[in-house]
């Protein structure tokens, strides 16, 4: 099975110019030492962090990072101690897999680990993914260390287009990630190395894919051995939705709704009345059951029924 996960990922694709522009700003000591990527889900918010971490830590070894191609050196120590998580220039927060939160007990023992002295004078990265996830209690411990952050620690906080509090907002510099359809898919491409169009029949392929959205797309189809390629969107539902998959897996969960929001889309307005009555129906249906976490069976059993079927 593939692996694209963003701390393996020695190529950063579509991000050129962005991650020139943080390797200048720190390069001219401008770079803030609290920074928010904030974009879409799989649009490669984490890769580009990693990267830019590999540039600024293997800055002094014998295998550096490569600016010229933008490539991680999978020699380089930086980088195998961050596969491995023992470098000690760098810590990894984020949601445990058991957990619907990051937790308190989190922050107190990055917040007791950032208080230790580093064993050399690197710069020290702290990465914090799906900031959106911090409780209440753990973002009142985060505002205390972002408020004054000991000497030469860098935080970067990974946020998925989702509201965050204000009062984190003020404290960091923000960065937009985003990617066009175009750009997307150039990404994904170059990520199935060049078999983008032999891997995925075009009609699931839609505007509201992110690269990490299709690699998802086809670690599910790998793990269920489903062939995408002879799968048409409508097909690909169904299957979906009969096998109860999305009980099963989160990612395929987040596809499924916008695979529903992109089949609408499809339809063409005259085909039919009875539809295009259920369109803003269903829009909302589908935003309030991923906006307030209800339940999904209900809601894909009826577009089954009223959509699929009809």
């Amino acid at each position: 099975m593939i692996n694209l996960e963003p701390n393996n990922q020695t190529k950063l694709f579509g991000f050129n110019t962005k991650i020139s522009e943080l390797f200048k700003l720190y390069d001219t000591g401008k770079y803030p030492n609290k920074i928010i990527l904030t974009g879409k889900k799989g649009s490669g918010k984490s890769t580009l962090a990693y990267h830019f971490i590999n540039y600024v830590l293997s800055k002094d070894e014998n295998f550096k990072y490569d600016t010229d191609n933008f490539e991680i050196n999978p020699n380089s120590h930086t980088f195998k101690t961050i596969i491995n998580k023992s470098n000690p220039n760098f810590r990894l927060i984020d949601v445990n897999p058991d957990k619907k939160s990051i937790e308190i007990e989190q922050i107190r023992e990055l917040i007791s680990n950032l208080n230790k002295s580093s064993f050399n004078l690197k710069p020290r990265f702290v990465l914090i993914d799906n900031i959106e996830f911090l409780n209440k209690n753990s973002v009142n411990a985060m505002l205390k260390i972002l408020e004054e952050p000991n000497q030469n620690i860098n935080f970067i906080l990974i946020n998925s287009n989702k509201k965050i509090l204000p009062t984190i907002l003020s404290r960091c510099i923000n960065f937009n990630i985003f990617l066009t359809n175009k750009e997307s898919l150039e990404i994904a491409n170059n990520l199935l190395n060049g078999k983008l169009d032999d891997t995925i029949n075009k009609d699931l392929i839609n505007y509201y894919f992110t690269p990490g959205n299709i690699f998802n797309l086809v670690k599910f189809a790998e793990l269920y051995e489903y062939d995408l390629f002879n799968y048409d969107l409508k097909r690909f539902l169904k299957i979906i939705i009969k096998k109860n998959h999305y009980k099963k897996d989160t990612l395929i969960r987040h596809i499924i709704f916008d695979l529903m929001e992109f089949y609408f889309r499809k339809i063409n307005s005259s085909f039919s009345l009875r539809i295009n009555q259920k369109y803003t129906y269903f829009l909302k249906k589908i935003s309030d059951t991923k906006n307030y976490n209800l339940d999904e069976e209900s809601l894909f059993m009826e577009f089954d029924e009223e959509i699929l079927n009809g």
